[in-house]
């Protein structure tokens, strides 16, 4: 076996110094406050059960999709389930992507052209900007939900063809965009305005639609982005837009075109979870009046300071430096709690963080205690 390059063992080595190392958790048993799974469709009994019965009743005996959807790969269950969600979101079309991450870079590698512009708030997710990076389009990153200095970038550069991109549940911070100011600015300047709903799905809106149909500007947005990965507990992702945005994206988005499709049994899944959102408000429901509980109870814990502004299921409390914030997430996880750190480089050096996922089935006693203990190990 050839040794490993000498410049990839020291970018290794820079990271054990940083205690910045990551390395893949094993599977815990702990109260879970670190899944993205909101609703907790992920382990549903009932989702798991009408997906086989769904499959058996479609005479869908097959466990891959066999290639790409250009080819063989296009089963279908594609054209069911994505039409069901566009009427759910309420859009002309949705196209169905392997993954959140293939839906950004298939979106930002392809629909921006040489001599476009986009501007992106500056805590986008890594996957929109490893998608910008593909573009040929200049790009520039806004500071974080000030539409103001938006604006100045805007202004900037007319006669130009711009997209501006934002998320509408921040996925580190958990807070939310002002979308309407974003729609007037975008209307104002004749802007295609871009947003990633990962972390809305299932948590905004009567029927966990997501936060942009929930302040109904869905007809002033040109593409969302929907990711299954959390709210929804399955995998993949659905851009929705135009039937054009569609047609497009089916003959220029790399990474739609050049990988297998999604098997029968996860589309299937997505389906079922769709309408299980659909007519099941109960866990919606449930995880805001947790959401409301846990702010309560930081609040009058003295805990507000930590805290970034969040009404959404991600709650972070800044604790600069990866050293203190590890031993206060090892100390929670040694009381029972699954509360992950989050370190720099993966967010900015001084914004490590405890990111605390709140969910349909955490009870109040839970999310109580949770922060009893931060307090004790904080202060």
């Amino acid at each position: 076996m050839k040794q490993f390059p000498k410049n990839l063992f020291d970018k290794l080595a820079i990271r054990k110094q940083n205690n910045a190392l990551r390395q893949l958790p094993l599977p815990a048993t702990l109260i879970d406050f670190a899944s993205n799974d909101y609703l907790g469709f992920s382990k549903s009994e009932i989702i798991f059960n009408e997906t086989h019965q769904y499959l058996i009743k479609n005479k869908t005996i097959q466990n891959g999709a066999t290639g790409s959807r250009l080819l063989s790969g296009n089963h279908k269950l594609y054209q069911e389930t994505e039409g069901f969600i566009a009427t759910f979101h309420q859009a002309e079309t949705a196209l169905i992507f392997n993954s959140g991450y293939d839906a950004n870079i298939g979106f930002f590698g392809s629909i921006p052209q040489k001599g476009d512009l986009i501007v992106y708030d500056e805590l986008c997710h890594a996957s929109i900007r490893d998608g910008i990076q593909l573009s040929n389009a200049k790009a520039y990153k806004f500071n974080h939900n000030d539409c103001e200095d938006l604006e100045k970038l805007i202004v900037r550069n007319p006669n130009t063809t711009i997209y501006i991109v934002t998320e509408s549940v921040f996925s580190m911070d958990g807070d939310c965009p002002n979308l309407q100011e974003l729609v007037s600015v975008s209307t104002k300047h004749k802007c295609y305005l871009v947003v990633d709903e990962a972390h809305a799905l299932g948590v905004f809106g009567s029927s966990g639609e997501g936060f942009v149909q929930m302040l109904g500007l869905q007809d002033h947005v040109f593409a969302r982005i929907m990711t299954f990965g959390k709210g929804l507990g399955c995998h993949g992702a659905a851009i929705l837009g135009s039937v054009e945005l569609r047609d497009y994206l089916v003959n220029f988005a790399r990474s739609f075109i050049y990988t297998t499709g999604l098997s029968p049994h996860s589309v299937a899944t997505i389906l079922i979870a769709y309408q299980f959102l659909e007519k099941e408000k109960k866990n919606i429901e449930i995880l805001r009046e947790n959401i409301i509980h846990f702010n309560q109870e930081k609040n009058m814990l003295g805990l507000k300071p930590l805290f970034v502004r969040s009404k959404s299921a991600i709650q972070s409390a800044i604790i600069p430096g990866n050293e203190k914030v590890k031993v206060i997430a090892s100390q929670l996880q040694q009381e029972g709690f699954d509360v992950k750190a989050i370190l720099s480089p993966t967010v900015p050096e001084g914004q490590e963080r405890l990111r605390i996922c709140l969910h349909s089935y955490n009870s109040t006693e839970e999310i109580s205690e949770v922060l009893r203990l931060l307090t004790t190990f904080v202060f």
